[in-house]
């Protein structure tokens, strides 16, 4: 089985997530949204309301699994017996972070990253922009799927 890690903090969960998460899809047997819990990091949503929003925004979709995890991405690939860690790559700034992030990966595990790039119309879209835009109380529901919802 070709299992693949997608790990990050989807705070909140975006259409550039989404879309990396979909395209993956057909390269995989199995994809695990991995949440990852930072306990020095203060998020605007809870870990259950992340979880909920990705587990909402994939109900139909029987190869993508949710879970929450702590410590080294290549730890918890061997724990999940993962082959493969699935990256989104937006410009050449987020390049240069995880090739370095993969290289790093690559010497303490036999893991490979696997890179897509986000599809042009949501290449701009980060979480920490949605956050902004939630914070300054403005259209959000244009960059994330229809299952994140401020309350």
């Amino acid at each position: 089985m070709k299992r693949a890690i997608f790990p990050g903090s989807f705070d909140p969960l975006t259409l550039g997530h989404h879309d990396i998460i979909t395209r993956g899809i057909p390269l995989f047997d199995e994809i695990i949204v991995a949440i990852g819990i930072n306990a020095d990091k203060k998020y605007m949503f809870s870990l259950e309301e992340r979880k909920k929003f990705i587990e909402e925004a994939f109900k139909d979709e029987p190869k993508i699994k949710v879970t929450t995890y702590k410590g080294l991405t290549v730890d918890y690939c061997k724990a999940m017996d993962a082959e493969f860690i699935l990256r989104g790559l937006r410009n050449p700034a987020d390049f240069e972070f995880e090739k370095a992030i993969a290289h790093t990966n690559r010497s303490l595990s036999e893991i490979e990253t696997v890179f897509l790039l986000t599809a042009s119309r949501t290449s701009y879209i980060s979480s920490s922009i949605v956050r902004d835009v939630i914070r300054n109380k403005g259209d959000y529901t244009l960059l994330v799927p229809d299952s994140v919802r401020v309350k």
